[in-house]
């Protein structure tokens, strides 16, 4: 994989970026893999071969273009027609999920620590815009110092009721209510493009401040294994405790509880930390595709998008999550036949190419 340590960095980065409140809470899981027993895990690694292979080619994209932001991806992807559509789109979207993830900072401060809602979701906006202020090297350590803690205490849970769940394996299919192959392959596919189409424009910018194709390919390789083996474990521990998650707001919340309060806390705490880490990569990429970077202009649109973000998180984290993510998905995939067609077409020519 030719992995250094500008590679790791890249990859956490990228993973920081996807792992967003959904994923993080179990609820993205819960809607898109664990009800669909064992065969949710062809899913599982379905969607880690979206983010991982095509993250990969991308971010090679983005260090060849030396992209600040996924407009030129797009029309080397697309052309200039089309391309404009799906950017359209992406930014819609990706502004969505930003309003999403503010709104989600807010419920969790409440849950949690019993923070009034608006001063939680306040709270997170002004740390996303002091961020923001900084320059973009210091933007990807922020958003990969959390990935490592995550993936401690994912695994600490996972491996509690590997032992403690009182479902085995084998009795997955049996326990929860739709232990379906086809379901399983179509909800990972579509999973995998919404995770993809959340990491796409933070990856084409960290891929254009790496130093070489080779690196920035093999960060996004390496954050496409860690999401992998990641979504497994939460997805496992769902289903090792299936009855008593399935309708919990923050399942993950729910299984921390069950070991030990002090791990709920620690959980509650990562868990805005990946909600920082999705809002501040999504709106630097809105921000990086309208505006120079740390220009004048930049700084008066961060503001802007900062009040119109906070505005319209107060429509409600469940309410935004159920009407956004399918769609997202769908969005993604677009991007996703978009890469394989021009990584194969360019195989096919026999040519040196840039994907």
């Amino acid at each position: 994989m030719g992995l250094n340590k500008e590679a790791i960095k890249i990859g956490f980065a990228y993973v920081g970026i996807v792992v967003g409140a959904g994923f993080s809470t179990g609820q993205e899981v819960m809607q898109f893999f664990s009800p669909y027993g064992l065969w949710s895990y062809i899913g599982v690694i379905l969607s880690g071969l979206i983010l991982g292979f095509i993250g990969r080619q991308v971010a090679k994209i983005g260090t060849a273009f030396d992209a600040q932001n996924h407009e030129s991806t797009l029309d080397y992807l697309f052309g200039d027609k089309f391309s404009k559509l799906v950017d359209y789109l992406l930014i819609f979207f990706l502004f969505g999920i930003s309003v999403t993830m503010i709104a989600g900072a807010g419920s969790t401060f409440q849950e949690s620590f019993n923070v009034p809602t608006w001063l939680g979701a306040l709270i997170m906006v002004i740390a996303i815009y002091i961020t923001l202020l900084m320059d973009f090297n210091k933007i990807v350590r922020a958003l990969g110092i959390v990935t490592p803690f995550l993936i401690i205490l994912v695994v600490i849970i996972a491996a509690y009721y590997l032992f403690n769940g009182s479902i085995s394996i084998g009795k997955v299919n049996e326990t929860v209510p739709e232990a379906s192959l086809w379901l399983g392959i179509l909800k990972g596919i579509n999973y995998g493009g919404l995770a993809f189409a959340v990491g796409f424009s933070t990856i084409v910018a960290i891929g254009g401040d790496a130093s070489r194709r080779r690196v920035s390919g093999a960060g996004a390789l390496f954050g496409g294994i860690v999401y992998t083996i990641l979504l497994a474990l939460i997805n496992f521990a769902l289903q090792s405790e299936f009855p008593k998650i399935e309708n919990a707001d923050i399942p993950m919340l729910t299984l921390a509880n069950g070991i030990n309060p002090w791990i709920a806390l620690v959980l509650s705490v990562i868990m805005l930390a990946v909600m920082y880490n999705t809002i501040l990569g999504l709106m630097y990429s809105f921000a990086a595709r309208f505006t120079e970077p740390y220009s004048k202009k930049y700084h008066i649109f961060i503001v802007i998008i900062m009040v119109v973000g906070y505005g319209l998180s107060f429509v409600g984290f469940a309410g935004l999550i159920n009407f956004l993510y399918p769609i997202m998905g769908i969005v993604g995939l677009v991007v996703v036949i978009g890469v394989l067609i021009k990584y194969y077409s360019r195989k096919r020519q026999n040519k040196k190419f840039i994907a």
